[in-house]
């Protein structure tokens, strides 16, 4: 009290009003902007977990965006295949409606075959002028590209690869061959010998159709395989002279959904003959036992194909004939099987892979996180005339003027059977695309959603401010203020009684 000089207690006053003012410009921020966390001191841990979270809400938010940008692409792309789709068709019944060639004139054909032209220039048209922003959507552009492809590889398609590098190599072991479905009829000489005024009557059937055959005595086998391979086209079934007395049928296709199938109903007291065979040609030279006597097949004897077995990239494929087929997260590729090839037990491309995928497709990012889990690969194939078909029946282009399979004076019925091939080739992707928009597009967008709401969640239960409670603060904040200005105007004036004791 007689010291004058320092005055300790204003010096308290003062700090203990710093300190309110300091936690009242404290509440005020808060409730200004609404946060907990403003910078790093207000709470060093909470920062870099808000931080973190609103970069992760960020790239959500951006996968969003993505997914919704790769939907308007393929939404694009979908319009043209329906485009090609509809020529595809009206290409179909233009086939079908030349084929009567008795109900119209060479005029008629070549104006149907001038609207088939100007089909299938149409069709190279909307491949080439699909696009998003410039880039080509349907004319191979956003199909993967491929090198070292085996000689065993007949035809292949990639749907969706991912790798990292550059080039994802495809390993192809056949493990169980392709088969057709195969029988053996043994009729012990070159010609049928019956009974006196007999018929032998017999029905063959396939995956196709059943067509039934009579043949007199004296009738020759080739005569028989003539006859046989007249309704291959109905029946699925091709016949064949193996041996001296031997005529061997087969499905025209490999694979589980083709079979032949034979009831003999006349024999016609057939003699000199062993029957039908499901063995070898080596099993039926050493086992005669090994036929079915024509006498006993009244209910008929059938034989099925079978499909390859084969492992792509060490996963157990699927198969369909030929064919054979992975589809992982990572590599969905379809390969087809030169006939050879689907028939060796062994590694296609011997000690080098079946082809290798060098690049391309459609690559959207889906996720929030920018690596190859969160990325979709999706291949769209080009689907100018020249790539819809395959090697096998051949391709669109054949059905132009001058062509193979053109309307006038070409081969209609293998120009339908591409053009079948297309628009299975057209609907397939069609239905992939599809399927893509709906389960992967749809399913990340919702899924993003629910992501972008919980991350929102946890970083304003981090970083927000909580009103209830700051508005509280605020006032205790300025309740302080207050009191400690009164309290400082008091400590300033104590000095003052000093002065008494001057007089």
């Amino acid at each position: 009290m007689g010291r004058i000089n320092t005055n300790v207690q204003s010096m308290i006053a003062q700090r203990v009003l710093s300190q309110n003012n300091q936690a009242l410009g404290g509440s005020l921020e808060r409730l200004s902007t609404g946060l907990r966390i403003n910078r790093g001191k207000d709470d060093p841990a909470g920062l870099i977990a808000g931080e973190n979270l609103a970069a992760e809400g960020k790239s959500l938010n951006q996968a969003v965006t993505n997914a919704e940008r790769a939907d308007q692409i393929v939404s694009i792309a979908e319009g043209g295949l329906q485009e090609v789709s509809g020529l595809l068709t009206e290409l179909q019944g233009l086939l079908t409606g030349s084929a009567s060639t008795a109900g119209l004139s060479i005029e008629e054909r070549r104006a149907n075959q001038l609207q088939i032209d100007s089909i299938l220039q149409t069709i190279d048209r909307v491949a080439s002028a699909t696009n998003f922003q410039g880039n080509k959507l349907l004319n191979g552009n956003m199909d993967f590209r491929t090198s070292g492809v085996s000689s065993g590889v007949s035809d292949f398609k990639i749907n969706s690869a991912k790798f990292s590098g550059d080039s994802l190599a495809v390993s192809v072991v056949v493990t169980n061959s392709a088969q057709q479905g195969q029988m053996y009829m043994n009729f012990g000489s070159a010609a049928l010998t019956l009974g006196t005024g007999s018929t032998f009557t017999m029905e063959v059937s396939g995956s196709e159709g059943a067509r039934e055959l009579s043949f007199a005595n004296g009738t020759t086998l080739d005569s028989m395989v003539a006859a046989i391979n007249s309704y291959t086209d109905v029946t699925g079934v091709n016949a064949s002279l193996t041996s001296t007395g031997v005529i061997s049928l087969n499905t025209s296709e490999y694979g589980s959904a083709n079979y032949v199938s034979v009831k003999v109903i006349d024999d016609g007291s057939i003699t000199g003959s062993s029957g039908i065979s499901l063995a070898s040609a080596t099993d039926q030279a050493t086992n005669a036992a090994s036929y079915t006597t024509f006498a006993n097949l009244a209910n008929g004897i059938r034989d099925d194909g079978q499909d390859v077995e084969a492992t792509i990239n060490g996963v157990r494929a699927t198969a369909n004939g030929k064919t054979a087929r992975v589809g992982t997260d990572f590599l969905d590729v379809e390969v087809t099987l030169d006939t050879s090839t689907a028939q060796t037990l062994a590694n296609v491309g011997g000690s080098s892979p079946a082809l290798y995928i060098t690049g391309g497709g459609a690559n959207f990012q889906l996720s929030a996180k920018a690596d190859i889990a969160g990325k979709v690969a999706l291949g769209i194939q080009d689907v100018a005339v020249r790539k819809l078909g395959n090697s096998t029946l051949g391709y669109l282009n054949a059905l132009g003027s001058g062509k193979s399979s053109n309307v006038v004076d070409g081969d209609i019925l293998q120009g339908q059977k591409i053009v079948a091939e297309s628009i299975k080739q057209v609907s397939s992707l069609r239905g992939r695309l599809g399927a893509f928009q709906k389960n992967t597009v749809g399913a990340t967008i919702r899924s993003l959603g629910v992501a972008i709401e919980n991350t929102a969640a946890a970083q304003s239960v981090i970083r927000d401010a909580n009103f209830a409670e700051e508005t509280a603060g605020l006032t205790r904040a300025q309740i302080l203020v207050s009191a400690s200005t009164n309290v400082l105007s008091l400590a300033n004036q104590q000095p003052q009684a000093a002065l008494s004791l001057l007089g």
